[in-house]
Formats: structure tokens, C-alpha cells, sequence
């Protein structure tokens, strides 16, 4: 590259040189910056470096000037703050539906948003190898097919496994594809969700999305239960449990007082809730029944209790007398 086009470059360069490697910690000098310029093959003089800095600062960057003997530079406010960055990096690793490959490349990508000094930070706090994660691969690219599919409202086709006791893919309907019409995509207990009207079962279904290969958008216009599906993932997800769909039902429960929190977790804050007596409390909410939801009860043990539907209540007592009778006959 020639030298006069080298030195076209040299503001670029300079406020690469500033991200990547200034911090409050870690200030330059203007002597650092001719350095690390030079690295480049680009000179520069002190001059020309102040003139660059106050262009640089009236772009955007926010250079803080530190007074001092030898008068230093850094980087203050960047696009995202470290915490920020720790926070990304953490959620990434915590993932289950992101590969362990494809969780390395994401924070090294994030770690570039960092100066050299903080990315040490981050490596220092994310620990990936180990956790339980995915071996779906093509998770990334489901992900963007779904998202393409739902914006453009089309149907697609997939391929959807589980595995056997040899720890193999064994593939559902012998291997034959899906066709289902996407609405949403959802992360739940560490997974990531399609929402999907299955016209098979004609009604919404859940498909883990690392279970899905072979994913084809086609010609075919998304369906719906009926012209007037109002979906709203939001809403959804309150009623899901564990995302098994179920038969939606309007149900009353009596909570123990001390429960509170947990109910705001699961329904939201702008759940309607009714004193009892002193000690407990009543919502009235729609979920759809099924055996997570069960289980999610089961979980409280005396301190929830069904007020109704009847049948919702014959169904629990049948669940806990076929439990008690594994275990104490």
C-alpha cells in the first residue's frame, strides 16, 4: 500500500487504536499513539495528532482528555459499557441452544466490542466448556430461516429428532418431513421455541429449534386456526408451561402468601389478585393444562390449592394418587 494512501487512513486507524486499546485504566500518551501508528507504517506528527483527536471527537468518539504531566487520552463512553458486555457474554455461555463452537466465536466477537484490557475481563468470567449445551450446529441458521419464513408468512418444512438410549438421532414420523406455519420464536428454560400453527393437530404447537434440520421456506402462505388468530407471544408464553401445549382453560388458584413473587414471575405484574384471608391469596388465570403444569403445582406442594374447574381438580387428584401409588405400594 503506498505510503500517501496509508496516511489517507490514518484516522481510521487512530480511532482503532483508541477502542481497542484505551480504557480509564488504560490511557495513551500522544507519543503511545505515534507508536502504535507506526505499526501501521503510518507517521504522523503531534500536530496532526490533536487536529485528528478533536475531528475524531466531533464525530462522536468520546476522547476524555486527562491534564496531567504527560497529558493522556482514552475512550470513555463506548457503545456498550463493560457490564454490559459481561452481561452478553454470560447470557451467551449460559445458553443450552447455542453449541459450544458457536458460543467461542460469539464472545470473541462480543470481547471485540471491548479495549484488549477489558476483553481479559470477560475471558476471565465466562466459562463455556463443560455446560451443558447443543450439538445442533445449524441452530444459527434455523433461527434465520424462521425469522425469514414468519416475516415473509410462509410455511416451511423440517426435519424433527429426538434421541434414543445410544444417545442417537432417532427421526419422528420415520423420518418423513413436518409442514407447519411459524408465528414466533421463544426462549424458555434455557431452550430456544418455534410457535407454530400445525395444521396436523390443527391447533399451536412447540418445536425445539435444535431438534429441527433440513429447514425449507415454501411457497405455500402460512395457515391459521381460523381468519382471525390474534397471536400475541407475550400472552402465550404466560399460559405455556414448560412449552407443552395443552387445552387452554380458564382456572382458579389459592396461593400461600409467601408465593406472591412467584406468581408476579410466572403471570406478570398485571395479573389480578384477590385477598383469601390472611394468609393467602386467589388469581384467576388462562393456562393451558398440561403434565409440566401439573408438575409446576406439584412443586408447591400444600401451599397452592385448585378452587376450579372441577375437572382440573379431578385431574390433579388422579395425578397425585397414581404418584403416591408408585411409591408406597
Amino acid at each position: 500500500m503506498a505510503k500517501s494512501h496509508k496516511q489517507k487512513l490514518k484516522l481510521l486507524y487512530l480511532q482503532k487504536i483508541l477502542l481497542e486499546n484505551t480504557d480509564e485504566a488504560h490511557p495513551m500518551t500522544i507519543s503511545d499513539m505515534i507508536t502504535a501508528l507506526s505499526r501501521f507504517g503510518i507517521s504522523a506528527e503531534r500536530k496532526t495528532i490533536y487536529d485528528d483527536l478533536n475531528a475524531l471527537s466531533v464525530f462522536g468518539l468520546d476522547i476524555v482528555y486527562v491534564k496531567s504531566k504527560t497529558n493522556t487520552y482514552y475512550v470513555g463512553s463506548k457503545t456498550f459499557e463493560l457490564p454490559e458486555l459481561k452481561l452478553l457474554c454470560d447470557a451467551v455461555a449460559s445458553a443450552k441452544f447455542i453449541s459450544e463452537k458457536k458460543s467461542g466465536m460469539l464472545i470473541k466477537k462480543i470481547e471485540s466490542l471491548a479495549s484488549v484490557h477489558e476483553a481479559k475481563q470477560l475471558r476471565r468470567q465466562v466459562y463455556v466448556r463443560g455446560r451443558v449445551k447443543t450439538a445442533n450446529e445449524q441452530i444459527y441458521y434455523n433461527v434465520d430461516t424462521i425469522h425469514q419464513a414468519i416475516a415473509q408468512g410462509r410455511q416451511i418444512s423440517f426435519l424433527y429428532f429426538d434421541y434414543n438410549l445410544k444417545k442417537e438421532k432417532q427421526y419422528r414420523q420415520d423420518g418423513a418431513k413436518y409442514k407447519a406455519s411459524p408465528y414466533a420464536l421463544s426462549w424458555d428454560d434455557e431452550n430456544y421455541y418455534m410457535t407454530a400453527y400445525y395444521e396436523k393437530y390443527g391447533s399451536l404447537s412447540n418445536f425445539r429449534v435444535d431438534k429441527m434440520e433440513n429447514i425449507d421456506i415454501l411457497e405455500e402462505k402460512a395457515a391459521a386456526p381460523d381468519d382471525n388468530l390474534d397471536f400475541d407471544p407475550a400472552d402465550y408464553a404466560k399460559k405455556v408451561f414448560g412449552m407443552y401445549s395443552g387445552v387452554e382453560e380458564r382456572i382458579t388458584l389459592q396461593f400461600d402468601n409467601s408465593l406472591i413473587g412467584v406468581v408476579l414471575d410466572r403471570f406478570g405484574k398485571n395479573v389480578t389478585i384477590f385477598k383469601k384471608d390472611e394468609n393467602s391469596f386467589v388469581i384467576n388465570v388462562s393456562v393451558n393444562i398440561s403434565p409440566m403444569f401439573l408438575g409446576w403445582l406439584f412443586g408447591f406442594g400444600g401451599k397452592v390449592r385448585i378452587l376450579s374447574p372441577e375437572s382440573l381438580i379431578k385431574t390433579f387428584g388422579n395425578a397425585a394418587a397414581e404418584i403416591t401409588e408408585r411409591y408406597l405400594t
